[in-house]
């Protein structure tokens, strides 16, 4: 057995579309309002307005580089490891009876979560529309948000051969 991961996935959490998108937005009108309070003698309120616009901008770039989780495919398991605090989960694929590609959510708003339990199901997922369903003996199912679902798919069938 190789040690060499057939599958790695990186999934960061500041990197997708609609989350940056309402924070531009939001710093945009804290701007807009500056710039109209400063023109209206109220230049000493509105330095307020300008901190919070750069701060807003601030946090997206750190977010943007700022790892939720990780998932490799290696040693006929998937391997998914997160942020600082949160424990490896590791899925034997020799458990595994069925794999296979769908949507994660018909919602367009998703939130970003790792290790999520809820009604016979484990959720991970950061950004995104595709997702791999993996469902076990037990009839617990795996929902493993990706952005490259196909690599992903071929990887886990790859190694459940």
């Amino acid at each position: 057995m190789s040690d060499k991961p057939v599958f790695i996935e990186k999934q960061y959490l500041g990197r997708e579309w609609i989350p940056v998108t309402i924070r531009l937005v939001l710093a945009i009108f804290c701007f807009a309002a500056y710039t109209f309070n400063f023109f209206n003698d109220a230049a000493e309120k509105a330095d307020i307005l300008a901190v919070v616009g750069f701060g807003i901008i601030i946090i997206s770039i750190i977010l943007g580089f700022l790892l939720h989780f990780r998932t490799r495919v290696v040693n006929k398991s998937i391997l998914v490891d997160g942020l600082w605090t949160t424990r490896l989960v590791k899925i034997d694929l020799n458990s595994i009876v069925k794999v296979e590609k769908g949507k994660y959510s018909r919602y367009l708003f998703n939130n970003p979560v790792y290790n999520l339990h809820n009604k016979g199901t484990i959720r991970f997922y950061t950004s995104g529309s595709d997702a791999i369903h993996l469902t076990d003996r037990d009839g617990l199912v795996y929902i493993i948000g990706s952005r490259h679902a196909n690599e992903f798919l071929r990887a886990i069938e790859e190694e459940m051969k």
